[in-house]
């Protein structure tokens, strides 16, 4: 692969909110747009199913992640005296509409869409070197 595709788009830097579950796809990478969490990495073998193409639950997980980082962020945006009273995944729905393959450049697009005082909702969408690969919804419960 050569060195060009390796590259980090402009205004990406290093995600420091880690989890257990992503720490096998690190390096992962984050750009901050308003309160939208852009989560983003390059492909490689450990985000990939035996097809050779990124796998279904990597796209899963982190398009739940760009969002839930998204609601906590427009949440402190929204009340001054925000104390983080978390958010869980309630309902998480994922349509897959292409493939991403080794070597391209994987962006989480997310959006809040709604916050309540219980529950919030959000979308993502997720593209590979700029083509749509699947696009998200979610249901978060506030407070758990």
């Amino acid at each position: 692969m050569p060195e060009a595709n390796n590259a980090i788009p402009a205004g990406f830097g290093r995600l420091t909110r880690t989890s257990p579950v992503t720490v096998p796809w690190e390096p992962l990478y984050s750009r901050l747009v308003d309160t939208r969490v852009i989560l983003g990495l390059r492909a490689s073998e450990p985000h990939c199913n035996h097809r050779g193409f990124v796998h279904g639950g990597v796209i899963s997980a982190l398009a739940d992640a760009a969002m839930g980082y998204s609601v906590h962020a427009t949440q402190a945006r929204e009340d001054r005296k925000f104390q983080s009273r978390g958010a869980v995944t309630m309902h998480l729905s994922v349509d897959f509409l292409g493939v991403a393959h080794p070597g391209e450049w994987l962006e989480f697009q997310p959006r809040v869409l709604r916050i309540g005082t219980t529950v919030a909702f959000a979308d993502c969408v997720v593209e590979a070197d700029g083509k749509l690969v699947a696009r998200a919804d979610a249901l978060f419960r506030i407070g758990d």
